[in-house]
């Protein structure tokens, strides 16, 4: 039976993979426009934050897609080994999309023209910081609760190999009377 953590993580990861590939597309073209000099077209514009702004949401857009990867993998097993790839890439994407959050306010507070591409860009990097962090606390729900989390409860999982053949598990020798 799946878990809640597991049920609410899965869409999040979705709707999160969807809205980091247009943060990938918004500002692929605004960063093309920017670098062929094309500032003043109507639906572009930009001010003085705007390259780091393009630079960083583009960086926060690739690494959010590729933590999903791992995302999915971990939400397809839902286990404490696969926890680890999953938290470490989606905290690592988290952090740049957070710097890209500060830029897009930073933006924001400057002002001037922005046309309507870059404002949508401002919003998706937004709602993404949001929502990432959202999906990263429940992803690692199950370190305080186990019905939240990955709960996989064998003993004998990563104990290494044995030697003796499993069909005969060796009997504990009588006390002598």
């Amino acid at each position: 039976m799946a878990t809640v953590g597991r049920n609410i993580a899965a869409p999040l990861l979705f709707l999160n993979l969807i809205m980091y590939f247009i943060v990938l597309g918004f500002a692929s073209w605004c960063l093309n426009r920017f670098i062929n000099g094309q500032t003043h077209h109507p639906s572009f514009g930009g001010n003085g934050a705007t390259m780091f702004f393009l630079t960083f949401a583009l960086l926060a857009s690739v690494l959010g897609i590729v933590s999903k990867f791992a995302g999915g993998n971990h939400i397809r097993a839902w286990r404490n080994d696969s926890l680890a790839a999953a938290g470490a890439t989606s905290l690592i994407a988290w952090a740049v999309t957070l710097i890209a959050f500060g830029l897009a306010c930073k933006q924001i507070n400057i002002g001037g023209h922005r046309g309507w591409r870059l404002r949508i860009l401002e919003a998706f990097v937004i709602i993404l910081t949001f929502t990432q962090l959202l999906y990263l606390l429940l992803i690692h729900a199950g370190l305080f609760n186990s019905r939240y989390g990955p709960g996989y409860r064998d003993t004998d999982y990563g104990m290494g190999g044995t030697t003796a053949d499993p069909m005969h598990k060796p009997t504990v020798a009588q006390p002598r009377v």
